[in-house]
């Protein structure tokens, strides 16, 4: 599906499921959004079997479940090697997400969490035995998150 293909509701029901994907029922969103429950239910699943909607993760504070370090690894891995350094990384434990940078030599950026400074020299130690050369360590202090603001800020345009 191209971006073209998403009209108004979709894009409002993509912002609200941003918002609150666990609790805003599709009569809510119905509401919001000026069409009837079904028509929710039928643009959802039109969404996810395109690939639009991929899943409906949680946001964990990975602080209050008693991993107090969250950390980003900036590595280097040779392009014609990169998806199956990835594939390996996401192996190791603490790693919570990959990203495949497509431009500059620290093309892969890594996130992961532990519960005390001897799990970022194991979760380095594991990168580093896997292939990937790490550019640089960062601990986050505080992730903030938005919807995506090119759905909307409203669930419906009211132009």
């Amino acid at each position: 599906m191209v971006r073209d293909a998403l009209d108004e509701t979709d894009r409002a029901i993509l912002h609200l499921l941003q918002e609150d994907a666990r609790t805003i029922t599709t009569a809510e969103m119905a509401d919001a959004v000026g069409v009837s429950a079904s028509t929710v239910r039928n643009r959802i699943a039109r969404l996810e079997s395109d690939g639009v909607l991929r899943g409906y993760h949680p946001e964990i504070d990975y602080e209050r479940a008693g991993y107090q370090l969250h950390m980003v690894f900036i590595c280097c891995a040779p392009v014609e090697e990169r998806a199956e350094l990835v594939a390996e990384a996401m192996g190791i434990e603490g790693v919570v997400t990959v990203r495949e940078m497509l431009t500059g030599s620290a093309n892969v950026h890594i996130e992961a969490v532990g519960a005390d400074s001897g799990m970022v020299d194991r979760i380095s130690a594991r990168l580093t035995n896997v292939g990937l050369e790490i550019e640089a360590t960062d601990v986050v202090k505080t992730l903030h998150r938005q919807p995506f603001n090119h759905f909307g800020t409203e669930p419906v345009d009211d132009e």
